[in-house]
């Protein structure tokens, strides 16, 4: 691959059996996965090849030994890592995000291999070589980079963004670290420069382009294969700017990192102080900025899925900060049902024993119920893609959030990608269900009203059970017993936001943000104090 100094990263082989797009885009966690090969690649100088033989670790086969004889399209791709001195002390060796979102297959400055076409047979001697001679260009200045979409966005009155450094952060990295925000401003925004106006805050991973759903300012074309999408971005619009929703501040935050496409906006040892950044330096600045109100009763959150456990978490880590959250399909809140695994209870994350029975833990399932990944698969997978808790994916992220760091640097490792043997001694961070038990007597009369979440019980990752699990929890709580709503979605997969039962899951989504809104809102009208504004910004 081209380079002039010696290599730090990892290099990914995919082999693929079609060619219906490249085979790095053919990984997966899942049954319908290509198979995947990883190698870490430490000081290497210029030119040397990088060797993935019987040795290297792969899935969802092990080894190339394992592989079938036939014709297959091979890729490879080398994932560039940088050196990062945290604040700690700790040097670590990390992939940066570099616009993407933290994808390994899309990153610029990863060097890449074209696809190609050979015959494998695992008891031939052949070698097969692949040079990396591509490279994956930048997104700064491009239509892909969310500053260039914000000039271009014909919505640009109403939706605007920033790039804001943290010093927080910056320090934890030891180096600038930024944070990306799409602002939508109410309706009516520059005719009202007396008004101010409460915040929401949109929780979800990173996309370059604002959400819960797209700002689209005229009607889209019929023939456009996401016209659907795009039709909910317009009833949105249509819906901001004719007054038929509250006149609020929305937020979306990107925070990629090191780690994941997301920081799941908590101080983490290992992630950084991101809770922090987001809610002691840029919000503030965005309510100084925009006029909010910048008051506790006049901010709510809500998100899905990660943004469900971060929307939750928020709220619970900042009380008085925030007077709502709205949870959809939240993240494990209960580390008694980390998806499918009992951290606490059970002896091995991958598989559960009876006395003569052994039972493999499934992981991801299809809406009728048929398992289409288990636990073990899907950390073979993440191994294959880094080591040392540097997949960039779900697994491990979970592990930088909510572990302690290890003495290399790296996060502490809670589930052995291998073996699925749990550290026990790991298990400590994190857990929502456990810390609102155990400071309930702090937190609950901060939390009335404002705790509402929603899941599909047929949830594809099987994340209603910790839901469950934290609604039993909180309904046993006393001074005060909890008013915390839950809705659930019989059958429903993943990403139920919930929603009138009589409409299908698809719309529900779609009126989402028209739905809590409101909600929201009420509910700041209703405990707003005394002499609080709840009219300048409700012409």
């Amino acid at each position: 691959m081209p380079s002039a100094k010696p290599l730090h990263g990892h290099l990914v082989l995919v082999i693929a059996k079609n060619a219906k797009e490249e085979p790095r885009m053919q990984l997966s966690e899942d049954i319908h996965s290509a198979q995947g090969f990883g190698v870490d690649v430490e000081n290497l100088a210029p030119g040397t090849p990088i060797v993935v033989d019987a040795k290297t670790f792969g899935a969802p086969r092990r080894s190339l030994t394992d592989l079938d004889a036939g014709d297959y399209f091979v890729q490879a791709v080398f994932n560039v890592y940088e050196e990062f001195h945290l604040a700690s002390g700790k040097t670590v060796w990390l992939a940066p995000d570099k616009g993407e979102g933290q994808h390994w297959n899309e990153k610029p400055g990863n060097a890449y291999s074209k696809p190609v076409k050979i015959h494998f047979d695992p008891k031939a001697a052949a070698t097969v070589k692949l040079t990396l001679d591509q490279v994956i260009p930048p997104i700064e200045g491009t239509d892909q980079d969310p500053v260039v979409m914000a000039a271009k966005d014909p919505g640009a009155k109403w939706l605007k963004y920033m790039r804001f450094k943290s010093e927080k952060l910056s320090k934890f990295w030891g180096r600038d670290v930024y944070l990306g925000a799409w602002i939508l401003l109410p309706d009516g925004f520059d005719e009202h420069p007396d008004a101010k106006y409460p915040l929401v805050v949109y929780q979800d991973h990173y996309h370059a382009e604002f959400g819960p759903v797209p700002f689209v300012t005229k009607a889209p074309d019929p023939k456009d294969p996401e016209a659907r999408w795009l039709g909910n971005g317009y009833r949105f619009f249509q819906d901001w700017t004719a007054g038929r929703l509250p006149r609020v501040i929305v937020i979306y935050v990107q925070n990629a990192n090191p780690y994941y496409d997301d920081s799941y906006d908590v101080d983490s040892a290992n992630v950084g102080p991101y809770g922090s950044a987001i809610n002691e330096e840029l919000i503030p600045e965005i309510e100084r900025k925009y006029r909010g109100i910048g008051q506790g009763w006049a901010r709510a959150t809500f998100g899905g899925s990660t943004g469900g456990w971060e929307a939750l978490a928020t709220q619970v880590f900042y009380p008085d900060f925030y007077n709502g959250t709205w949870a959809a399909c939240p993240d494990p809140v209960d580390f008694h049902a980390y998806q499918n695994i009992d951290l606490y209870n059970d002896a091995n994350a991958f598989v559960r024993k009876g006395d003569f029975a052994e039972i493999a833990t499934a992981a991801d399932r299809d809406p009728d119920g048929t398992i289409i990944a288990t636990a073990a698969e899907e950390f073979a997978f993440e191994n294959v893609l880094g080591t040392h808790g540097r997949s960039t994916e779900q697994w491990e992220i979970w592990q930088a959030v909510f572990s302690p760091a290890g003495a290399d640097g790296y996060p502490a490792q809670v589930i052995d990608p291998v073996t699925g043997e749990i550290d026990k001694k790991v298990v400590e961070y994190y857990d929502l269900t456990a810390i609102l038990k155990r400071d309930w007597p702090t937190l609950g009369p901060k939390l009335e009203g404002k705790l509402h979440l929603a899941v599909g019980d047929g949830d594809t990752y099987f994340l209603n059970n910790a839901v469950h699990r934290l609604q039993k929890e909180l309904e046993a709580t006393r001074n005060p017993h909890s008013d915390a709503n839950f809705q659930y979605g019989p059958g429903m997969p993943h990403c139920y936001t919930g929603g009138p039962p009589e409409y299908t899951m698809q719309k529900n989504n779609a009126d989402w943000a028209q739905r809590v809104l409101p909600l929201m809102v009420e509910h700041m009208l209703a405990t707003a104090p005394a002499g609080a504004d709840v009219k300048s910004w409700r012409y």
